[in-house]
């Protein structure tokens, strides 16, 4: 199973990326042994010129256009459920069992998610999860989620893990 990381908005080169890629680079050199792909990030560029309902919108457009049919998918908001690290593990362990060929993990713009999304959470297609009821900036959600996909692929691994 493939894991993915759609995010609206370039992140530029500093400590934030560096941290992205560190842990997805180990998620997925760790994961592989496990049938997982990735976890890799496709970045879009945010909308401009638009108004906030129609640049959430067109950021959701580009967000669902690479999920397949068969594709899972979590949308971070932060009205989403917090999931613990052995909660995330089981999500991802369920999807990967159940042979869904991907598993999208949606962090979109500034204004947050769009009709697009929103539809695919509507339609049982995707789960919402939250990093907590805090506004985070976009930034530290990709080092957050990337932290917790490189967590959740240890445990699967059987790493120890310090909560145990």
């Amino acid at each position: 199973m493939r894991i993915a990381i759609g995010a609206v908005g370039q992140l530029k080169r500093g400590p934030e990326a560096d941290l992205i890629s560190d842990y997805l680079t180990r998620a997925s050199g760790l994961g592989r042994t496990m049938g997982l792909k990735g976890p890799e990030i496709q970045e879009y560029e945010a909308a401009k010129g638009l108004d906030g309902a129609r640049r959430m919108d067109a950021e959701a457009d580009l967000l669902t256009r690479p999920i397949a049919p068969g594709d899972r998918v979590f949308v971070l908001d932060e009205r989403g459920k917090a999931l613990t690290s052995r909660q995330m593990a089981g999500e991802i362990e369920r999807n990967l069992n159940d042979g869904a060929p991907a598993l999208w993990c949606l962090i979109g713009g500034a204004d947050g998610h769009g009709a697009a999304v929103n539809q695919l959470v509507s339609d049982g297609r995707a789960k919402r999860l939250s990093f907590g009821p805090a506004t985070w900036p976009h930034m530290l959600v990709r080092v957050m989620l990337a932290e917790q996909l490189y967590r959740a692929v240890t445990i699967l691994a059987g790493h120890p893990y310090h909560r145990d």
